[in-house]
């Protein structure tokens, strides 16, 4: 750990003294975005017990949260560049915190509604610019490692929201999910007021028509992928489906010709970085897929109870922290895509050994195929998000986390809708688990198509490295 915050000659970045206090405060903006949702889902039946609603209804308490985090993915990406990236942080934590504390005070389901759409803003103002900000604290020789230290946090906070979920639970009412997070959020506000980096926002205007079409596209297309489970009539969810990719064109359209595009689709011509976000996104379609697929697979093909299920889950995120650091250090010295293709083949053999259980089958048997898949996908992670990141000119870092934010997002809803749509047609739980392998294997695919690329960029960088030292 201690190698992140070391300096040496012609080191970009933050000098490594001051390093520290500005990971401490993503590192805050991180967990509480992640630990939220995986905290409030524990308490969507007592919320719908409380105020007197239907549990459908009660589910829009999660599903706003997600849809209004991804709408607003790109447009504050965007907007960081105009304004600072450390401006975009600071806001989204403090609308966090205020938005926390009016969920919490709230009596009716349409104001706690409302507030949680307000927390998923602030969450896509955190979210969408973290990776960026670790390229603009740490030293290009260190983004591997800052990144694998990116994926330990967010293993924590999906290990850790559960458990500190239920905690809360047995003690004390719903509210406390909401209220108590508040606090450390304005201690992270106070740490990057002080830590982060300062810098000046770009001269030029914004691309408003974009960002209103990026908000509709990925609304619509969030909308439509939780209609299933929100109960909405098919024709509505088609519908909203079909606003989306509409939407979606418009945008693209709007994009070739924006004077300040939202997404600058001139990224995509560099492959490493179209081939890692192509990777990222059928490899999250594979994670989100099996997620949904084992909760059936345990509870209803399994007998295991919902609490037990909690635990069985419980070695995919443990892994990914073990492994995500230690992939991310290798990353900053191997070529990352072979590292990648090597934890997407562990992904895709833990889903098939999955896929493969018995109704029968011992505890022992669910734990170390799911530590599989958690260390396929912790060694797959940090490597990747180092090329996608790398790939770019350091000026378009904020608008290419944005990119891999939003493919995060849309790959774990898709793959979600794909286990409804799997089970809808009547298939076994077991073939949605295939249909996540054969994600992952086209996610290997696009991993292998760059990897003599990064090998050419890993030998650049060091002879870029060796020249800075002589």
């Amino acid at each position: 750990m201690s190698r992140l915050f070391s300096n040496r000659p012609g080191d970009d970045g933050l000098p490594g003294s001051e390093r520290r206090l500005a990971v401490l405060a993503l590192i805050l903006g991180t967990t509480m975005a992640v630990m939220d949702n995986s905290m409030v889902n524990l308490a969507l039946p007592s919320i719908a017990a409380d105020l007197e609603v239907a549990p459908a209804d009660a589910v829009w308490v999660t599903n706003l949260f997600q849809v209004t985090c991804a709408a607003f993915l790109l447009v504050f990406a965007a907007l960081s560049e105009l304004v600072g990236r450390r401006r975009i942080y600071m806001g989204g934590l403090v609308l966090f915190a205020v938005a926390a504390l009016g969920c919490a005070l709230s009596r009716s389901l349409e104001a706690l509604l409302a507030f949680r759409a307000l927390q998923g803003v602030a969450a896509a103002a955190t979210l969408s610019i973290g990776p960026s900000l670790y390229r603009a604290i740490f030293p290009s020789r260190l983004l591997g490692s800052a990144l694998g230290l990116s994926s330990l946090v967010v293993g924590i906070g999906y290990a850790a929201g559960p458990a500190l979920g239920g905690s809360i639970l047995s003690v004390a009412r719903w509210p406390w999910l909401f209220a108590l997070p508040a606090l450390p959020a304005m201690g992270a506000v106070v740490l990057a007021w002080r830590a982060l980096p300062r810098e000046p926002g770009r001269r030029g205007g914004f691309d408003g028509w974009g960002a209103l079409l990026a908000m509709v596209t990925l609304g619509g297309f969030f909308v439509a992928m939780d209609g299933n489970g929100a109960e909405l009539p098919g024709l509505e969810t088609l519908g909203w489906l079909a606003l989306s990719l509409i939407a979606g064109a418009a945008f693209l359209a709007r994009q070739r010709r924006a004077p300040y595009p939202l997404m600058a689709l001139s990224m995509f011509a560099e492959r490493r970085f179209s081939l890692a976000v192509s990777s990222q996104g059928l490899a999250f379609v594979g994670q989100g897929l099996a997620f949904v697929a084992l909760s059936f697979l345990y509870q209803q093909e399994m007998g295991f109870s919902p609490l037990e299920t909690a635990w069985l889950f419980t070695p995919w995120p443990l892994t990914i922290m073990v492994a995500g650091p230690l992939a991310g250090r290798l990353a900053d010295r191997f070529n990352p895509s072979l590292l990648s293709s090597a934890g997407l083949v562990l992904l895709m053999i833990g889903l098939g050994s999955l896929a493969m259980l018995d109704a029968d089958a011992e505890v022992i048997d669910c734990l170390w195929r799911t530590a599989l898949c958690g260390l396929g996908f912790g060694f797959f992670q940090p490597p990747n998000n180092r090329e996608l990141m790398g790939s770019v000119p350091a000026e378009k870092s904020a608008n290419a986390s944005g990119v891999m934010s939003t493919t995060r997002t849309v790959g774990q809803s898709l793959g979600v809708a794909l286990v409804g749509a799997c089970l809808a047609a009547g298939a076994p739980v077991q073939a949605t688990l295939w249909a996540g392998m054969a994600a992952t294997g086209l996610s290997l695919l696009a991993s292998l198509g760059r990897v003599s690329l990064a090998g050419e960029a890993l030998r650049a960088r060091r002879r870029a490295a060796a020249e800075s030292v002589q």
